[in-house]
């Protein structure tokens, strides 16, 4: 056998032993993540947090918080667009909006806000609703380089035509171009889209609520977690929504195999809206 498949096995090993080390203290699973993508970011990251090998960097996970949230930036490479699945915000136009416009104030908490694609698409749903001046919105992420840049709200002019076909697929009123200024290969998008967004660290693993909402959306965030971390996430969404409150899920995800599927009803499945009972 020669040096080079052993090598590889080892590093096969430590793999899977540092996943199993953060699926058991952190209760994030990315031990179905396995393969290339996985092995060259962990790899990248080694180099990054100067570690030699992949159990030295496993023990500073272990023993440092930090460690860990620096290591998850380098695994959760944000996948994200603007009005990702349409369906699901033409679902909110039609079956949240009309019942949330009934509320004098609103709160809105987006879980997981990521680089803010969805924030903005949200600003711009609630605005042409007549909704956006009563609302204000949460935007949270355990990503602090995300947050900046959500904070930003600049996105790459390559994109836009992307963001304008899902824009539009989603029911959307208006220019899609009316949002934003291009410049320097950038597209800026309106400030006053973000007036009442307050975006905010907060960890779905360890922090509590912090506000009592009528809407949350957490889309594509709790297909990381096992069950334990997915169920403590929807006791903070059911504590955190106000009675007949609603909640918005990843096209992926589901709560019918959860102790809180009977404490929602399902208001569009497929788009995956949910109001708390």
């Amino acid at each position: 056998m020669s040096g080079h498949h052993h090598h590889q096995s080892d590093i096969e090993i430590e793999l899977a032993m540092l996943m199993q080390a953060i699926y058991m203290k952190y209760s994030y699973d990315f031990r179905d993540y396995t393969g290339a993508s996985q092995k060259r970011r962990v790899l990248y990251a080694m180099g990054q947090m100067e570690c030699r090998t992949i159990s030295e960097l496993q023990s500073r996970v272990m023993h440092e918080a930090e460690a860990f949230s620096a290591l998850l930036q380098y695994l959760t490479i944000p996948v994200t667009e603007m009005f990702r699945d349409p369906a699901y915000f033409a679902g909110l136009r039609e079956h949240v909006l009309p019942v949330l416009s009934t509320y004098p104030s609103l709160k809105i908490w987006v879980a997981g806000c990521s680089t803010g694609e969805e924030v903005y698409s949200l600003a711009i749903l609630l605005k042409e609703e007549g909704l956006l001046e009563r609302s204000i919105i949460y935007a949270t992420d355990i990503n602090p380089q995300s947050l900046e840049k959500a904070k930003k709200g600049v996105f790459p002019l390559e994109s836009m035509r992307q963001y304008t076909e899902n824009y539009q697929a989603s029911g959307g009123r208006r220019a899609f171009s009316d949002y934003y200024t291009a410049a320097y290969n950038a597209a800026l998008f309106d400030r006053g889209l973000c007036e009442n967004v307050t975006f905010a660290d907060h960890s779905l693993a360890t922090d509590s609520v912090f506000a009592e909402t009528q809407f949350i959306s957490c889309r594509n965030v709790m297909i990381y977690f096992k069950r334990k971390l997915q169920e403590r996430a929807l006791g903070l969404f059911h504590e955190s929504l106000c009675h007949r409150g609603f909640l918005g899920l990843g096209s992926k995800e589901s709560i019918d195999f959860s102790s809180y599927g009977p404490r929602f009803e399902a208001v569009a499945k497929r788009e995956r809206l949910f109001r708390k009972l």
